[in-house]
This record gives structure tokens, sequence and C-alpha cells, in this order.
């Protein structure tokens, strides 16, 4: 099993490895305008670091069905005020920065980040891999079917499975072609994917491991747990934490989630499990 380091810290990921949300942004589905003041993301990202989350995952664009993209500029005013702080706060914290633009990506790992979170995969800024090995950072590669904007507009795949395994297959062979090591794979539950195909990648997920990387699972609050169940927003953390489990289980490495507090329960009764 893979272990990254990152200045004196070790992620092993044979043992579950949990990355805590900080959406900084006014629109995103769960937690929009909650934390766009700076203060108040900086109190949750230490909030979740105190219960239990190995990395604090800062995003400053919402990625929600049907949301718009915003600028550079805009994006890095939200984030890396957010990122400093924490550092201040906590400098062994390990912070990672949800985004596509490469230029978000680099003023956030020179302000201490160490991981990049592209829910693009690679594909909408290709120089944010040459960012990521310029300072040796981790780097999600996600799949992705559109874009935020259309993406839930009627998702189809011949092979869902197969086709998400090609997409990852493809960006890590580019992601190792700038010299990027830190690689870490995400097929993307709800981006671009119906209720159907995000159960069946829960149930496949040992089939993205044999890319030999380190699996992220985030489902975390997601629409398609409140279709299955007819549950709100805010009814959705304790299912949530439920289908976790299920995919650490499963074969995921690394789950992306939003309520830390149950989140260390699943990580505390899979770690005794494995």
């Amino acid at each position: 099993m893979k272990k990254y380091k990152f200045g004196n810290i070790v992620l092993d990921f044979s043992k579950p490895i949990f990355m805590g949300i900080v959406n900084v942004t006014t629109d995103s589905f769960s937690d929009g305008g909650k934390y766009l003041d700076t203060k108040k993301a900086v109190k949750q990202g230490l909030l979740l670091a105190s219960q239990g989350a190995d990395i604090i995952d800062i995003g400053g664009e919402s990625t929600r069905p049907g949301s718009d993209f915003i600028s550079a500029g805009e994006e890095l005013s939200r984030t890396i005020p957010v990122i400093k702080s924490l550092l201040k706060k906590n400098s062994e914290l390990l912070i990672s920065i949800d985004t596509t633009k490469s230029e978000v990506a680099e003023e956030a790992l020179k302000a201490g980040a160490v991981i990049i979170n592209d829910i693009s995969g690679g594909t909408f800024d290709e120089r944010i891999f040459k960012v990521a090995a310029s300072f040796n950072a981790g780097f999600v590669i996600m799949h992705i079917k559109g874009n935020p904007k259309t993406m839930q507009k009627n998702p189809t795949y011949k092979n869902l499975i197969k086709e998400i395994y090609t997409f990852l297959e493809q960006q890590i062979a580019v992601a190792k072609k700038y010299k990027v090591k830190k690689i870490i794979i995400d097929p993307g539950i709800g981006f671009g994917k119906t209720v159907k195909h995000n159960f069946k990648i829960l149930d496949h997920i040992n089939d993205f491991k044999l890319l030999g990387y380190p699996v992220l699972i985030g489902l975390s609050r997601k629409t398609f747990i409140g279709k299955t169940l007819n549950l709100d927003l805010n009814e959705r953390d304790i299912p949530t934490a439920i289908l976790e489990s299920i995919a650490l289980h499963n074969g995921a490495s690394m789950i992306r989630t939003h309520n830390m507090e149950l989140g260390l329960m699943a990580k505390q009764l899979i770690t005794a499990l494995r």
C-alpha cells in the first residue's frame, strides 16, 4: 500500500484517510455561504482537524450540478486567506486545494497547501499537472462527465466502470508525463452520474484499485442519498457515514466528508475491522 510524505507527515493508505470539507463559497450544495467568512472557515477547518480529519480540503468554487464558473481572482480571494490562517494556527495541518485552475493551485501551494484536488482530473487546465510536479504536490485525479453546469443532464454510459477506468488511466499517464508522483484517483460520485451509477461505483471500487493508486470517494450528503431515502440535505449525515463505511470496506483508501464526527466513527470501525 502506498505512503505519501508531505513535510514531516506521512499518509499511510493502509489505514483510512479522511479529508474534511470546507467550502468557502456562496452556493455549494451543502454549506454554501456558511463559511464564506474567513474566520468561520478557519474555525471549521480546525474543528474538522480536531475531530480526526487527516486533510482539510479548501474549495472556493462551487461544483454542484448547475453551478457557474467563477474567476481565478475570486477563487483566490476566498481560499488563500483561509489556507494561510489555518497554517498560522496549526503549521502541521495538511491542506488540499479543491480547484481546476492552475493559477489557483499554484498560489495555494505557495501558501502552504500540499495537495491539488481537481474535479476535472486535469482536463480543464492541463498546466495544473506542471504546477503539481514543481511543488511535488499530491494530485487527486477525479472523473467527471461534462462540467458542473451540464453534468447531470441525462448522463449516459455504454460501460460505466470501463469508461471511468479508461479516463483515469489516461489522466494518470498525463500526470506521470509531467512527473507528478503522489497520485490519488476518484471515480467522481455525483459528477455526471445517475443514482444507479453511483451505487455501481461503490460496488466496484476494487476495480479502480487495479490502477495502482489510492482511491478517494466523495459522497457526503449528495443528492443520490436524498433520492434513495427521500431525505432533505440536513438529514443525510448518518446515511453518508454508512455509505462511507461501505466504501472503505469495498476498497476505498480515502474519504472526503463534511461531518468528521461521524467520519471518525467510520474510521475507527474500519480500522478495527482491518
